[in-house]
């Protein structure tokens, strides 16, 4: 139960920014999509489609 301070989160707007940074660098660099291709365009589309299913599975899991 004991917490260290540098291991919480950083929720001020420079950590956040700082976390959307860090993840770009990575996608571009792990996944290796050229800037302004269609394939960056579908990650983010099929993303989409993920998060969007995620939020209304409660939803569909009980109209089904």
């Amino acid at each position: 139960m004991e917490v260290k301070l540098g291991e919480l989160p950083n929720f001020t707007p420079k950590g956040i920014v700082g976390a959307f940074q860090r993840g770009y660098d990575q996608y571009y660099k792990y996944i290796n999509v050229r800037k302004g291709s269609i394939s960056g365009v579908n990650m983010v589309l099929a993303g989409y489609v993920l998060f969007s299913y995620c939020v209304s599975y409660k939803k569909l899991k009980h109209d089904h």
